[in-house]
């Protein structure tokens, strides 16, 4: 399970260890630095750990315990999987369209500045813009999950948002299910027009409520120069289905940016990972940073505390979302559809889940598979978490 890491076994370098020797020459918000802390003590003694031992052959094993952050890439492997586990359960037999919204790089300062107000603004204006274009042009009532990222590939600052949509919705009455043509989503020129609008309006409109902490002569300089650009906003159906789009945002609902795989060497001076050059046919590249500008990068991604960054709209709206999905698969498959598959328990132990998802039971005996791993001791954090060394300050 991701809440454990063997004591004796060899630990990859991984972003931990390079935030941990290059982080401290950062001036780092409360936010960030409090994860940066977490991200350094992650299966480490600093965090305390446990030893288990074998009820059948007596083999013994020592577990560091991990931090449990959300923007941790060694934390979250189950939750990711329990996530889109869920999401898939909730598919319905229609097919999906992934959608992409780019905020452009000249509104990055305003997005910098006030990142947590921003970022609402970004997915309020995605919501309505999806919601809105679809009902004036099919009629129909959508559903969509939208996952927000803010990094690119070289993890330079990229907001955008993924979308899961259906590729049709609800009449208003609910008696009728609305496809929109097959292949084809909604007008592309259509959804960057109506995006463009929403979101320059309602950074406008909290420009001059001077809540964006930028001047105002400076944030509408940064408004008109986006309002002569063309934005970037596409839709397409997923070549292997709506599960692949599923699974493809699940890896960044439990971390950030990049995951440890993606390193391929630290000298202690520069970090090397892997990239793809999505301009040059998605051809994988190497780039080399030094520490400190990657440590830079990779905190820059930190999102504000209790940042929700995965919402569902229309009818997956919380409220709405049991009644509606049910709904919806009666008229596309009948009176006698089967009711959706029931969710598992949430008393579900993460025990249970891990067998029932990846088929491994982490209780068993890895030596003789027959025994069970039982608790025999277990000790406290040491308390160096608190790396004195981080200093912190205001965000800017």
């Amino acid at each position: 399970m991701d809440c454990t890491h063997h004591a004796g076994g060899e630990r990859k370098v991984g972003i931990g260890e390079i935030l941990r020797d290059h982080a401290g020459s950062l001036r780092l918000g409360r936010q960030q630095a409090r994860v940066v802390r977490h991200l350094v003590a992650c299966r480490t003694g600093d965090l305390g750990g446990h030893l288990e031992e074998c009820d059948q052959c007596g083999y013994a094993r020592f577990a560091y315990h991990s931090c449990r952050d959300r923007h941790c890439p060694r934390c979250g492997t189950l939750d990711q999987a329990i996530w889109a586990d869920a999401q898939e359960r909730s598919l319905l037999p229609v097919p999906y369209f992934h959608a992409v919204f780019t905020v452009p790089a000249c509104l990055h300062p305003l997005f910098r500045r006030s990142p947590s107000f921003a970022l609402d603004l970004l997915f309020e204006a995605v919501s309505e813009t999806l919601l809105g274009v679809a009902y004036s042009r099919l009629g129909a009532r959508i559903s969509f999950t939208a996952v927000l990222h803010t990094w690119n590939q070289r993890l330079l600052y990229h907001p955008h948002v993924h979308c899961l949509v259906t590729g049709g919705g609800l009449s208003d009455d609910g008696t009728r299910w609305i496809a929109c043509r097959p292949g084809f989503f909604l007008p592309y020129p259509v959804l960057r027009r109506v995006f463009r609008g929403k979101l320059l309006s309602k950074l406008a409109s909290a420009l001059d409520d001077n809540v964006l902490r930028v001047e105002r002569s400076c944030g509408r300089h940064l408004l008109e120069q986006a309002a002569r650009q063309r934005w970037v906003v596409y839709a397409k159906a997923p070549l292997a289905g709506p599960a692949q789009v599923v699974r493809y945002v699940s890896r960044y609902t439990r971390r950030i940016a990049l995951s440890d795989s993606r390193i391929v060497d630290y000298s202690g001076q520069e970090v090397a990972f892997r990239w793809r050059d999505r301009a040059r046919g998605n051809q994988e590249k190497i780039i080399t940073l030094p520490g400190p500008e990657f440590a830079r990068r990779f905190v820059s991604h930190i999102l504000p505390s209790r940042f929700v960054r995965i919402r569902h709209f229309g009818l997956l709206s919380n409220r709405i979302r049991e009644a509606m999905l049910q709904r919806c698969r009666t008229l596309l498959l009948g009176n006698d559809v089967a009711p959706l598959p029931p969710r598992p328990h949430n008393s579900e132990d993460r025990a249970s889940a891990c067998l029932r998802l990846f088929g491994k039971d982490p209780a068993c005996c890895p030596a003789c598979g027959r025994g069970r791993m039982h608790l025999r001791y277990e000790w406290a954090p040491s308390g160096r978490v608190h790396l004195p060394f981080l200093t912190t300050a205001r965000a800017p």
